[in-house]
């Protein structure tokens, strides 16, 4: 039977995540009719040498900032290290597959699940259903059959 990991459980934070970045996906939208999928805005910053980087190069930055932010200006209790059961060759064999995944995919997850689906697009919800199914199979059978 499943249980749910009420010392992991972090629903607040979560919550305050996917509003955040909600927002942050429809600000995009709405300013620059871009779609917030960060696979797509890597690749343009490393592909495009026009002054489209500009926001690209300031996206990434603003993301790898933000724990460092979090960390001054959140309460220590909602600050909470990740745990990571898995060995160096597994994250980067995990990492390597949503790479493959997010290009065969044509997008990724936040392009897919949260602008897509926004935008009731067909293609996103079968992209969504696809990676969310093959995660909950894949964790289902790493805990419970291997």
């Amino acid at each position: 039977s499943m249980q749910i990991d009420w010392l992991h459980f972090t629903p607040w934070s979560a919550l305050l995540g996917g509003i955040l970045l909600g927002i942050a996906a429809g600000a995009l939208f709405i300013n620059s009719g871009r779609i917030l999928g960060i696979t797509g805005i890597l690749e343009g910053l490393l592909t495009s040498k026009s002054a489209d980087s500009a926001w690209r190069f300031t996206f990434f930055m603003g993301m790898f900032a933000a724990p460092w932010v979090a960390k001054f200006i959140l309460p220590a209790e909602l600050m909470h290290t990740p745990r990571i059961d898995a060995n160096w060759a597994m994250v980067i064999a995990a990492g390597l597959l949503v790479g493959f995944g997010t290009r065969w995919g044509a997008g990724c997850t936040s392009g897919h699940g949260i602008c897509g689906l926004s935008r009731l697009s067909v293609r996103s919800l079968v992209a969504t259903l696809s990676f969310m199914s093959t995660g909950f199979i894949t964790v289902f059978v790493i805990r419970h059959v291997l």
